[in-house]
C-alpha cells in the first residue's frame, strides 16, 4: 500500500471535554519523530494548550495546531478544545480539514456527550474516524461504547480492530483487515504476534460483520461474499479507504494516548485512507483551476507580531511578499503549538499564518470565491451574558476596540450595548467561555475589567387611569416662566408603546407648544414612580391656559413633567418583566429534567416535539422569564452530560405581582440613589 497523497493534509483531532485529545496528539508527534520527549497537560508542557487561560485551567480553550512528518507524509494536527463552550472553534477548524478523529473514552454513559459533534460532521459530510482513548482502564468497555455510538452516528461505525486481553485488560489487537495480531508496547511500536487460538473465532465473525458493512457499497465486494471467496486483502484495503473518503463509513479504533497504544495504527489509517487536499477542496466546492486560494480559520491578536490569519490553502501557492486581497502581508509562518517558523511559500494542502491582514475576519477567503464553495459555519447563537466594566474610567475605549478583537477572534463572542439599561454586554456560550475571553483582556490588552450579570431590562405601566393637572409658574425679574396643562392618563393594551392625543381647543395651548407637552412627557417616560421606563400609557392633553409674555417652550415641558409625575403615582403602576420564549433541545432521555428547569425557573411549559433530523432528541417549548435566564446554560448542561442547548427570543410582557415585584422595585430603587 502506499500514501494517499504527498500533499499536506490535515485531521482535526475533536471529542468531549477530558477525553484526551491533547494527550493523543503529544503520542502522535512522538510517533511522527515531531518531538523528543512527551509533555503533559497537567505540568503545561504539552504542544497544545499552551496560551495562559488553557494551562490555567488545565484545559483546551482554542485550537492548537501542529506539524508532523510521517514516513513520507507531511502532516498539520488540529487539537481543538473539547468543552462545548469553544464548539465555534471546532467548527471552524473541521471546515478546513480533510478528515476528523473523534476521541471519545470507554465509557458508554458518555457517548451521547460526542452526539452534537457527530451530527455536524454527519450534517457536512467531513470524513471522520472514531479513536476510543483511555482504554488501559480495566473498567473500558468497548462494545457497549461502540453500540451507543452507533446510536448518535448517521453513519456505519465499521470496528476495524479486535480487542485482545491480559485478563480483564486490553493487551492488544487484531487488525481485522490484514488479520494480524499486536502486542501493545509502552512508548514503542507494537509487536507482531501471532493470533491467539482463544480470538480465532470473535475474529472471524468481527471480520465478516466489517466485510457485510463494506459491501453494501460494493457490488463486486457483495458477489465474493455471496459465494463464500475471501476478498483480497488490497481490495478490503480499498474498500476502506474510499468509502472513509467518500464519508460513507466511520472506521473505529482504540489506544491510549496516555500509553501510546494504537498510536502508530491510527497514524497508519490516517496515511493510507483520508483523502488528499485536492479530494477535500473539490468537495468543498473549489475548483482545481484559477488563482491561489485559501480559507482563513482562526485569527489571533498577537502581543508581539499584531495579528495574524491562520488559513489552508486549498488552490496554488502564496510566497513572502505577495499581495494577498489587495494588501501585502508583513510575513507567512508555518505554526507548531505556540511556536512559529518563518516561511517563504505555502502551497496547497499547508495550513499557514499570515501576519498582519488587518481587514481579513475568520472564514474570510483570501483569493476569488469560487461559485459553489460550501458555506462557512454560522456563528453559534449567544447563549450566556455579562455586563463588562472596565476597572479604570480611561480605559473604556480601549475595552471596547479590546473585545471587538475578541469577538473577530472567535465569532461566537457578540457584544451588545443595551440601550434599555446602558450596559456593554458581552454574550457567548457559558460561564467558562466568557472568563476566559476577560482573562485575554487582561493577559493581552492589560485590561482590568469587571463581570457581572448584566440588568433585566424591566419596564412598567398603569392599570388605571387618571385626570391631572400640571401648573409651571416662576417669576425671577424680567419674563416669567409660565405653562398650564391638564391632561388624561389612561392605560393601553400590552406592545401599544405611547400615544400622544392633542385634544385642545380654543388655542387654550398654542399650536408651538404642544410639541414641548409631549416631549415633557416622553421625557417623564424614560422613568416612572417604580424607577424603569414605562411603555403601553396613552396621554391626552384637554385643556390648558398660556401668558403672552411668560409662556414658552420650556415652561409647558415643565409643565408636562410636573402633571405626570403627580398623576402617574395614582395610576395603579405595575412593574413589567420580559418573558422569552425559549426552545431547548436535549436527548429525550433528559427531557423531563428540562422540564423541572423551566418550572423551577418560574417557566410555563407549552409542550414538547422530537427534534427535527436528531434521533432521540427532543425540543421542548416555554416561555421562561429573562430574569430567570441567566445560568440556565450552565444548569441545562450540568444536567445533560454537556449536551443541552437552547434558542431564544423576547417574546411578550407580564405584569409582576406580590413579593417578587416588591424585590424588584426595591433593587431598582437602591441602584438609582447609588448613582
Amino acid at each position: 500500500m502506499s500514501s494517499r497523497s504527498l500533499l499536506p493534509r490535515v485531521a482535526a483531532l475533536v471529542g468531549p471535554y477530558a477525553s484526551g485529545k491533547t494527550t493523543l496528539l503529544e503520542s502522535l508527534l512522538l510517533a511522527a519523530g515531531s518531538i523528543q520527549r512527551k509533555g503533559t497537560v497537567a505540568d503545561g508542557t504539552a504542544v497544545g494548550d499552551a496560551t495562559p487561560e488553557a494551562r490555567q485551567r488545565v484545559m483546551s480553550t482554542e485550537v492548537n495546531i501542529a506539524t508532523a512528518r510521517y514516513l513520507d507524509d507531511r502532516w498539520t494536527f488540529l487539537d481543538c478544545p473539547g468543552s462545548i463552550e469553544f464548539q465555534q472553534d471546532t467548527y471552524n477548524a473541521l471546515a478546513i480539514a480533510d478528515a476528523a478523529v473523534v476521541v471519545v473514552e470507554p465509557e458508554p454513559a458518555r457517548a451521547v456527550m460526542v452526539a452534537p459533534l457527530l451530527k455536524f460532521l454527519d450534517e457536512n459530510a467531513i470524513p471522520h474516524v472514531i479513536f476510543i482513548n483511555k482504554v488501559e482502564s480495566s473498567q473500558a468497555r468497548l462494545r457497549e461504547t461502540l453500540d451507543a455510538l452507533q446510536i448518535l452516528s448517521d453513519l456505519p461505525l465499521l470496528l476495524r480492530e479486535l480487542p485482545l486481553k491480559d485478563g480483564d485488560a486490553i493487551s492488544g489487537y487484531v487488525d481485522l483487515v490484514s488479520e494480524r495480531a499486536f502486542q501493545y508496547r509502552e512508548g514503542r511500536p507494537s509487536e507482531l504476534i501471532q493470533l491467539p487460538e482463544t480470538a480465532l473465532s470473535e475474529e472471524k465473525s468481527a471480520r465478516q460483520d466489517m466485510l457485510e458493512h463494506l459491501a453494501d457499497f460494493d457490488d463486486h465486494l457483495l458477489e465474493e461474499l455471496l459465494s463464500d471467496v475471501q476478498p483480497p486483502t488490497t481490495e478490503v484495503y480499498e474498500n476502506v479507504a474510499r468509502n472513509l473518503a467518500a464519508d460513507r463509513i466511520v472506521p473505529v479504533f482504540f489506544g491510549s494516548g496516555s500509553f501510546d497504544h494504537g498510536i502508530r495504527r491510527l497514524l497508519k489509517c490516517l496515511r493510507h485512507d483520508v483523502p488528499a487536499p485536492t479530494e477535500t477542496s473539490a468537495r468543498r466546492g473549489w475548483s482545481a483551476e484559477g488563482g491561489a486560494v485559501a480559507r482563513v480559520f482562526k485569527t489571533v491578536h498577537a502581543a508581539h507580531t499584531g495579528k495574524l490569519s491562520f488559513g489552508r490553502v486549498w488552490r496554488g501557492e502564496f510566497t513572502e511578499g505577495s499581495q494577498v486581497n489587495g494588501i501585502r502581508p508583513s510575513g507567512l509562518y508555518a505554526p507548531l503549538g505556540a511556536t512559529l517558523s518563518k516561511i517563504a511559500k505555502a502551497g496547497v494542502g499547508d495550513v499557514v499564518a499570515f501576519a498582519r491582514l488587518d481587514p481579513v475576519k475568520t472564514g474570510d477567503v483570501l483569493g476569488t470565491v469560487d461559485s459553489g464553495v460550501h458555506a462557512w459555519p454560522s456563528p453559534l447563537p449567544p447563549l450566556f451574558p455579562l455586563a463588562v466594566l472596565a476597572d479604570k474610567k480611561q480605559d473604556e475605549v480601549k475595552l471596547t476596540t479590546a473585545l471587538a478583537k475578541l469577538a473577530e477572534e472567535d465569532p461566537s463572542l457578540s457584544i451588545d450595548l443595551s440601550h434599555a439599561t446602558g450596559e456593554l454586554v458581552l454574550w457567548g456560550q457559558g460561564e467558562i467561555h466568557l472568563h476566559v475571553a476577560l482573562d485575554k483582556l487582561k493577559n493581552r490588552f492589560n485590561l482590568a475589567v469587571t463581570g457581572r450579570h448584566p440588568q433585566v431590562p424591566y419596564k412598567e405601566t398603569i392599570r388605571k387611569g387618571v385626570s391631572e393637572h400640571g401648573r409651571h409658574k416662576r417669576q425671577s425679574g424680567g419674563h416669567g416662566q409660565f405653562g398650564d396643562i391638564h391632561i388624561d392618563i389612561a392605560p393601553l393594551p400590552r406592545g401599544s408603546g405611547f400615544q400622544f392625543v392633542d385634544k385642545v381647543v380654543g388655542g387654550v395651548v398654542p399650536r408651538q407648544y404642544i410639541p414641548s407637552v409631549a416631549e415633557g412627557i416622553e421625557d417623564y417616560l424614560k422613568r416612572g414612580p417604580l424607577g424603569f421606563p414605562v411603555v403601553d400609557v396613552k396621554v391626552t392633553l384637554t385643556s390648558g391656559s398660556y401668558h403672552t409674555v411668560d409662556s414658552s417652550d420650556m415652561a409647558f415641558k415643565t409643565a408636562a413633567r410636573i402633571a405626570m409625575t403627580d398623576g402617574m403615582p395614582k395610576c395603579d403602576p405595575v412593574v413589567l418583566e420580559p418573558v422569552l420564549a425559549v426552545e431547548i433541545a436535549v436527548p429525550a432521555d433528559y427531557t423531563s429534567k428540562a422540564q423541572r428547569i423551566i418550572s423551577g425557573r418560574r417557566g410555563q411549559i407549552l409542550g414538547y416535539v422530537a427534534k427535527d433530523g436528531w434521533k432521540g432528541w427532543d425540543d421542548v417549548s416555554a416561555f421562561l422569564p429573562q430574569a430567570e435566564m441567566g445560568d440556565l446554560i450552565v444548569e441545562l448542561r450540568s444536567l445533560t452530560m454537556g449536551v443541552g442547548t437552547f434558542s431564544w427570543r423576547f417574546d411578550h410582557l407580564q405584569e409582576m405581582a406580590g413579593r417578587g415585584a416588591e424585590k424588584v422595585v426595591e433593587e431598582r430603587k437602591t441602584a438609582l440613589a447609588a448613582q
